[in-house]
């Protein structure tokens, strides 16, 4: 079924994008793991809707070419998925920030 090996790819994708962001990305040793993923798995969501928005309104309203509104979906929730987790999941506490 193409729908649950998609959610399935979804899944793995957020599990280990989580992870990598942690330890590479952001460097983040804090130990709220449940609360953080809580964050990362909603704002991947948000990322996810405003992809199938954002290839739907260029392609579908606007004509563009699909791979158009592809790339040009991906660059914009890049920067949405970079900038919320950089501000929210991984915040660094004040007495930490240098």
């Amino acid at each position: 079924n193409k729908y649950l090996a998609n959610s399935f790819g979804f899944s793995a994708a957020v599990i280990n994008n989580y992870f990598l962001n942690k330890i590479w990305t952001f460097k983040d040793s804090q130990g709220k793991i449940a609360t953080q993923f809580s964050k990362f798995l909603f704002f991947s969501l948000i990322g996810l809707l405003l992809n199938n928005f954002i290839i739907f309104l260029f392609n579908q309203r606007l004509n563009y070419n699909f791979y158009v509104a592809k790339s040009i979906a991906v660059g914009i929730v890049f920067l949405w998925n970079y900038f919320s987790n950089a501000l929210v999941t991984f915040k660094k506490p004040k007495a930490l920030q240098l």
